[in-house]
């Protein structure tokens, strides 16, 4: 069972899409999350669910307090999860410090390719059989949508290349986790 872990929400369970998603595990989640509250970077972060499947990430971001979340998700049934979990989410918000966010039910490469908003935060968790081409794009694409000094926590397997990176990205640190290998991505 997928649950938030900290913050307002704090133990929530959330849906999970039947098929078609590799939801984060615990243990990874709980790393990322305590990472980012030793760099104190989700307080009011605009923060950005890519590939979002039943948007554990997203969720637990805007729990621990983000302001704006949006989740990007192609797969119908999943974008219907992560519309469900927002509302079991907002449900548990305090009413003075409700997180904006939204559902957008697109490819991530679409998503990006539009103008809109930039982002302090970016989580970027793939199927691992997406092509190393295909997330160089994605990374490539992303570039003008990162605030200065944003941070993108990319998730892959262990078994893929390290990540080609634009000009506009460097890596901070790399981070096993079995078979789940997290880079750590920087706006230098």
């Amino acid at each position: 069972m997928t649950r938030i872990v900290a913050g307002f929400a704090g133990s929530l369970a959330l849906q999970v899409p039947k098929s078609g998603t590799r939801p984060t595990s615990d243990r990874v989640r709980e790393a990322i999350f305590s990472a980012l509250d030793a760099r104190d970077e989700l307080r009011g972060a605009r923060v950005l669910d890519l590939f979002a499947g039943s948007g554990a990430l997203g969720l637990e971001a805007a729990s621990r307090g983000a302001a704006t979340v949006m989740l990007v998700e192609k797969g119908a049934e999943a974008a219907a999860v992560i519309r469900r979990n927002i509302s079991a989410l907002l449900k548990a918000a305090p009413k003075d410090a409700k997180p904006k966010l939204e559902v957008r039910s697109t490819a991530a490469q679409t998503f990006l390719s539009g103008s809109g908003s930039t982002y302090d935060l970016v989580f970027i968790d793939p199927p691992y059989d997406l092509g190393d081409d295909d997330i160089r794009q994605v990374l490539s694409t992303l570039e003008h949508r990162l605030a200065p000094h944003a941070t993108v926590c990319l998730e892959r397997s262990t078994r893929s290349p390290e990540p080609e990176l634009p000009a506009g990205l460097a890596l901070d640190r790399r981070k096993d986790y079995g078979d789940t290998a997290l880079y750590w991505l920087v706006v230098p």
